[in-house]
């Protein structure tokens, strides 16, 4: 389905996306993240709510006071630029109307735990029998297969399983967490690859398929060389801090007002580097001549680690990156408001304006620049139900007579 006039608050986009339609059946980020690149990049997203029960991070910090109501920045940045309506899936009707809209979508995506659509009646397995074209997104803590696959999960669950948890922090403390939900955002990120290899598929064969994506899978491949480390040394990884497992120096090091990533290990680098910071004999110095020896924990504890503090405490971090970032890898380790101010992100359109209520706000935007389809990341968030009449009018042709039969039964 092609919608050239969704709405008056919603247009589609012009991105390489469009014409396609994606039936969104998700909450949190998990799902919705997902959704919402495939709308930024010019998508038609249904996003599908409960009636009684609408995505929970409606109700999550921070929030904009608009016409007297409290509306989720957080909800509005995973759910831009998408279409609203209500369904209830329990009941017999609001199955049936999810089937009637099958019949018109691309793409559907749901992060149930495995098994529940298919208690429902809306499996893939039915779902394609009424349109064979279906691509159906699964995303889940463990996947579709396997043991694990009906145990409930949330983010965490996915750090800890796939392996990062116990691999982040410092030696000799507890793991720590990745300050993200990055098994949630690298779930979505797979499932958006596997949705758009198989767009590609129907387009050769006429036929859709699953898109299983776990979160412990995701997270498992960003890892590094965690794996191989272990299968081939039986090396296990441990936490490091902020240094890497071999390459030195290659981490976080302190300056006047903060700290910075410093990574000139090579010896081009670090011939480069003296040279800037006014001893380029050190380059020349027998005991961190040569990128072999510097990668020694030792010797980067004792020469190189101690070179670097006394160069970079002279000067900030700006400074440091004006006389050393365009020719070595150094870079400020900046905080979210510095980060938000960056003029090279403000240069990329990496931070971007979504109207929310009578506001705006400020958000990440779209990180997949296209030369001749760009997409665009500004449109507003749907409100619960929005576009119950424009939807359910157009796609299943419903009159308003039963559009408020069904509202009063509570199946919208």
């Amino acid at each position: 389905m092609t919608n050239n006039s969704q709405s008056s608050s919603h247009t589609t986009g012009s991105g390489p996306l469009r014409g396609v339609t994606v039936l969104d059946i998700t909450r949190v980020v998990a799902g919705p993240f997902c959704s919402m690149l495939l709308a930024d990049l010019g998508a038609t997203v249904i996003k599908v709510e409960n009636p009684g029960d609408p995505d929970y991070t409606r109700t999550f910090p921070p929030f904009v006071h608009s016409d007297g109501e409290d509306l989720s920045a957080f909800f509005a940045q995973y759910n831009r630029n998408k279409l609203g309506i209500t369904l209830n899936l329990k009941d017999d009707e609001g199955r049936a109307l999810l089937r009637r809209l099958v019949e018109r979508a691309d793409v559907l995506v749901e992060n149930f735990r495995p098994g529940t659509m298919e208690k429902l009646g809306l499996g893939y397995d039915e779902l394609s029998q009424i349109n064979p074209r279906l691509v159906y997104a699964g995303i889940s803590g463990f996947g579709r297969s396997g043991p694990n696959s009906a145990r409930p999960a949330y983010d965490n669950t996915g750090q800890a399983t796939g392996g990062l948890w116990a691999m982040n922090g410092y030696p000799d403390l507890p793991p720590v967490r990745v300050g993200t939900i990055i098994g949630d955002i690298a779930a979505s990120l797979y499932a958006v690859i596997g949705i758009l290899a198989s767009l590609h598929e129907v387009s050769r064969t006429g036929l859709g398929q699953v898109v299983d994506i776990s979160q412990q899978d995701s997270v498992l491949s960003l890892t590094e060389n965690a794996v191989v480390r272990y299968t081939v040394n039986n090396e296990v990884p441990t936490p490091l801090g902020n240094d890497h497992p071999f390459v030195r120096p290659y981490g976080q090091f302190p300056c006047k007002d903060g700290y910075v990533f410093f990574g000139g290990y090579t010896d081009k680098f670090w011939a480069i580097t003296c040279e800037l910071f006014g001893e380029p004999e050190m380059a020349r110095h027998p005991a961190i001549d040569s990128m072999d020896k510097r990668f020694d924990p030792q010797v980067a504890r004792e020469h190189v680690n101690p070179l670097l503090e006394r160069w970079f405490a002279r000067h900030t971090k700006a400074e440091l990156e004006a006389m050393a970032g365009d020719v070595v890898p150094l870079s400020a380790i900046k905080t979210i408001d510095e980060v938000v101010h960056d003029p090279h992100i403000v240069a990329r359109d990496m931070i971007v304006s979504v109207p929310l209520g009578n506001q705006l706000v400020r958000m990440f935007g779209l990180p997949v620049k296209l030369s001749r389809t760009p997409g665009d990341a500004t449109g507003r968030p749907p409100r619960v139900g929005e576009h119950n009449d424009f939807i359910y009018g157009r796609i299943a042709g419903l009159t308003a007579e039963e559009l408020a039969a069904l509202k009063e039964k509570g199946v919208i």
